[in-house]
């Protein structure tokens, strides 16, 4: 393909000019050179790897984090005539190997795969076939431990690329320390790596931190006063749930969002609110990665994020359209006494720590020097109510470990069946004539799923069921009737939180974490969470600014609509000013009334924000009323 980028642009995104520094971006890109682009929120990154991947010949690898991203993704390549296909937890083994049977006979030009799925046997027994000539890394910062969204499994992406010797990468993200920024390089192998850092300012976005004793309260007046489709992020399920009950109380349409409701009841609620149908989305952070609403006007953290960089990427899913959009902290004193205690919570201490792995191994029967390799259910409410452990401690302990690398602990996934045969085939023979009505069942696994004699591989009982014409009930209980009988080993679906071990299990005396570096992780935690108080109880200093200077931009100017920048327009009013306007504008208005106009116009542009103060206070106490000609009445006097 010899088309220019602009030509790619207009042709399948049906826009004119790119925005800055897209094109530069992608010309790095073209040339083969390794990219770091650092791009605000809603700043257009796909388009930096989605455009030069059209221009040249063969297969963009894209890794990202979570399922709903790929699935948005791929759904809007296709709808603009770009074959893409997405390999996620949830696929049977056939489907997974038919996509990339098609991706290996050039049908996709975008694969996207989560960082798991680079180190499974199917997908690394296919890599060689595979014409990649572009990775794309999204969500880079994932990458670094010193960053606020740390996952362990993007560390196989550099490994990869020993397998994709000369194939160029470009990694994304929108928050980025200068720190995670060398991390992202070192761990990713970028080599001479272009860097792209594009400004931070979002001029249409407005920051605001509202310190109140009642938080819902604040919340209603909010909603009130901007219209139009909103966030509403909450640090616990629970608070999400209470607060979307308490809006629909008020005659606000809401939902509430979180990884523990099924996929169905996800994609239900957020079809609903991006199509206008619920105005609110109450949430913890499980919302939002991926979605591309473009007139959210209002992102309301109910709670105070724990890092900056989350609340400003959370903010940045505000205003998308260019139009007018808040960005609000809602906070009270307890959260201020509350915010520097989060280090002890986040990273408890070892001590705890092998405490309640060892409880995990009682809880889920695995001996030492075993388990290494498996799935287990983990329910960690029940778990909590067994052993007498907070949830929020239990979740963090297990977010330590897989931080050392010990296990992985997935809130929401799927797992599909898995069934594989154990016995010989003179012995399935012999079996198949003692039971002749399981002998279609034993020949549509052996027919249907390849591999199936050798080694046990996922299977779907549906599907099973249409070729034998029968239901998913008598299917499944064949196959347990053949697991009796030791014909094969089946493992049901699970659809439950999980914990996977990535080795056998250690006893707890000899749990390996490394201390200093869990002890300096912390201390980074720490600091961020510094930053985070910082920014709640800035005077004079301009939020875009403060943000912006925090990720390593330090040329923007005062933004002029954050809260700051706005109370330093507004002129200040001493209680004797204050008196003196009221007395005057009393003074001004006969009984008949007066056209507001006639008190204002006369007066400075100075004046006229005071006196504006003034009649504002006095309307909402009841004192002064205006009606819809702008005659502005005493209370007292009006007839």
């Amino acid at each position: 393909m010899d088309e220019l980028p602009i030509s790619i642009l207009k042709k399948y995104w049906h826009y004119n000019t790119f925005r800055h520094p897209q094109e530069e971006i992608i010309q790095a890109v073209i040339q083969h050179q390794d990219v770091l682009a650092l791009m605000p929120t809603g700043g257009g990154k796909s388009l930096c790897y989605q455009v030069p991947a059209m221009i040249q010949e063969g297969l963009c690898l894209v890794i990202t984090p979570l399922v709903a991203l790929m699935k948005d993704q791929v759904d809007q390549l296709i709808s603009k005539n770009i074959q893409a296909a997405s390999l996620h937890t949830g696929m049977t083994f056939m489907e997974i190997k038919q996509v990339l049977n098609n991706v290996i006979h050039g049908k996709y030009q975008f694969l996207y795969v989560s960082p798991e799925r680079l180190s499974s046997k199917l997908f690394l027994e296919f890599l060689p076939d595979l014409d990649i000539q572009l990775i794309a890394v999204d969500e880079a910062h994932c990458i670094s431990q010193w960053g606020y969204d740390f996952r362990p499994s993007y560390l196989q992406i550099g490994a990869l690329r020993k397998y994709l010797p000369g194939i160029n990468l470009i990694a994304l993200t929108a928050s980025a320390t200068m720190q995670v920024t060398e991390d992202i390089v070192e761990k990713l192998n970028l080599e001479n790596p272009a860097i792209f850092r594009a400004s931070f300012e979002r001029p249409n976005l407005s920051y605001s931190v509202f310190q109140t004793e009642s938080k819902m309260n604040k919340l209603l007046d909010i909603l009130s006063h901007v219209p139009g489709s909103s966030i509403v992020y909450c640090k616990t399920r629970k608070t999400a749930q209470q607060v979307a009950g308490l809006l629909k109380e008020n005659h606000i349409s809401a939902t509430y969002y979180h990884a523990g409701l099924s996929p169905e009841n996800r994609d239900e609620k957020q079809l609903a609110w991006k199509s206008g149908a619920l105005r609110v989305m109450c949430s913890t952070n499980a919302f939002g990665m991926g979605i591309d609403k473009q007139n959210v006007r209002t992102v309301i953290h109910f709670d105070v994020p724990d890092a900056l960089e989350s609340f400003y990427q959370e903010a940045g899913r505000a205003g998308r359209d260019g139009k007018r959009a808040y960005a609000v902290v809602l906070h009270n004193l307890k959260d201020l006494e509350g915010i520097s205690q989060l280090a002890d919570l986040k990273y408890p201490s070892i001590p705890v720590i092998k405490k309640i792995y060892q409880s995990i191994s009682d809880y889920l029967s695995i001996p030492v020097q075993s388990g290494g390799g498996e799935y287990f259910s983990f329910q960690v409410n029940e778990f909590c109510r067994v052993f007498k452990y907070g949830v929020m401690e239990t979740i963090n302990v297990l977010k330590a470990l897989e931080q050392e690398g010990h296990l992985t602990f997935n809130a929401s996934i799927f797992l599909p069946s898995h069934a594989g045969f154990l016995a010989s085939k003179q012995w399935l023979n012999d079996f198949e004539k003692l039971y002749p009505h399981l002998e279609p069942l034993i020949k549509t696994l052996l027919r249907t799923y390849d591999g199936i004699f050798d080694t046990k591989v996922p299977i779907n009982e549906q599907q099973i069921a249409r070729i034998l014409k029968s239901d998913e009930t008598k299917i499944r209980h064949g196959l347990e009737v053949l697991q009796t009988q030791g014909i094969i080993d089946y493992s049901p679906a699970k659809n439950t939180p999980q914990i996977y071990f990535n080795w056998d299990r250690a006893s707890a005396a000899h749990l390996h974490i490394h201390t200093k570096r869990y002890a300096a992780l912390k201390k980074n935690y720490q600091k961020r969470i510094e930053v985070m108080r910082a920014f709640l109880i800035l005077k004079d200093t301009c939020r875009s600014r403060f943000i912006a200077s925090y990720f390593g931009d330090k040329t923007l100017s005062n933004c002029g609509i954050c809260d700051i920048c706005l109370d330093k327009k507004n002129p200040k009013l001493t209680n004797k000013e204050f008196t003196e306007i009221q007395e005057k504008i009393y003074a001004f208005i006969p009984e008949k009334g007066i056209p507001l106009k006639h008190l204002i116009d006369p007066l400075s542009d100075m004046m006229q924000k005071k006196y504006w103060i003034v009649i504002d206070f006095l309307r909402g106490e009841g004192l002064l009323t205006i009606d819809d000609a702008g005659i502005m009445y005493h209370k007292k006097s009006k007839v």
